[in-house]
């Protein structure tokens, strides 16, 4: 299954529209054979992953199509998509082919790799999706532990760009990242001395209710000036 990430810069002026459609796009969405699953996201700089992190200037959508063909032309005529161009600045785009997925989210596990990119050894760009739904009682000590982890995933070698994502500003959260190449992304992984306490402190403190992490071919990356300044 295909999975496209569009992120949408809008004026300050468009932000009751914005919000309007992170309402109604589901109505649409949910209706619509072609989606297998979406979800509507708020986005952050992700350095804190509180409230204060939020950038309402930009906005995303995140869909995953039945079948392994990318279908570009078909999620283009999509009625919540093209709503968003409709007001929007500029449009990142990424086409995303998932390599693995370990987790779930809203109890499912939504980018199932293909047969050919299971046997394929990518050597390309790459992505990833981290989310988790934080028990509320740990969202303090959460929050106390993400600025050491963040600041050395923004300073490693090879990532191009990381943002935060959320469906809600407290207790879903997620990250997106965009690097260079897999050798990039294990060695901020496995080598990063911060990466490595969160994750045992993770295992410790047991902080999610539900978590995911999601690895990506990136087979398409666009960026798209809609209506020039």
């Amino acid at each position: 299954m295909m999975t496209y990430l569009f992120l949408w810069k809008i004026e300050r002026r468009n932000l009751s529209r914005a919000l309007f459609h992170m309402a109604i796009d589901r109505i649409s969405l949910t209706r619509d054979p072609r989606v297998a699953f979406f979800k509507s996201l708020g986005t952050g700089t992700g350095t804190t992953f509180t409230p204060t992190d939020a950038d309402i200037s930009t906005w995303g959508l995140l869909v995953t199509l039945n079948g392994s063909e990318d279908s570009t032309d078909s999620i283009s005529a999509m009625r919540a998509i093209s709503a968003w161009r409709s007001f929007a600045v500029s449009e990142e785009l990424f086409h995303l082919d998932p390599i693995a997925s370990h987790g779930l989210w809203a109890k499912r596990d939504p980018f199932l790799p293909s047969d050919s990119m299971r046997s394929e050894k990518w050597i390309g760009e790459v992505a990833t999706i981290t989310r988790a739904r934080i028990k509320w009682h740990e969202n303090l000590r959460f929050w106390r532990a993400v600025p050491e982890v963040t600041r050395s995933l923004h300073d490693s070698d090879g990532l191009i760009k990381a943002i935060g994502i959320g469906e809600a500003p407290i207790g879903l959260q997620g990250t997106f990242s965009y690097w260079r190449s897999q050798e990039d992304l294990r060695a901020f992984a496995y080598k990063g001395a911060a990466h490595q306490r969160a994750i045992e402190m993770t295992a410790e403190r047991n902080w999610y209710a539900e978590e995911l992490f999601a690895r990506f071919a990136v087979r398409k990356h666009e960026l798209s000036i809609l209506r020039p300044n």
